[in-house]
């Protein structure tokens, strides 16, 4: 776990809150790490790429 990434802890706690991973768009690749880099841009506040 790198700096600022959910803890086991905090993704134990999220991780029952997600969709199922399935289904055939694939539009999520791994929940966790999506969510990290959620969080990633709320702490940077880097810009979104439009």
């Amino acid at each position: 776990m790198r700096r600022g990434e959910l803890t086991d802890e905090a993704w134990a706690a999220i991780a029952p809150l997600l969709p199922e991973r399935g289904g055939t768009r694939g539009r999520w690749r791994n929940h966790r790490q999506v969510i990290n880099g959620i969080l990633w841009k709320l702490r940077t506040g880097a810009p979104l790429d439009r």
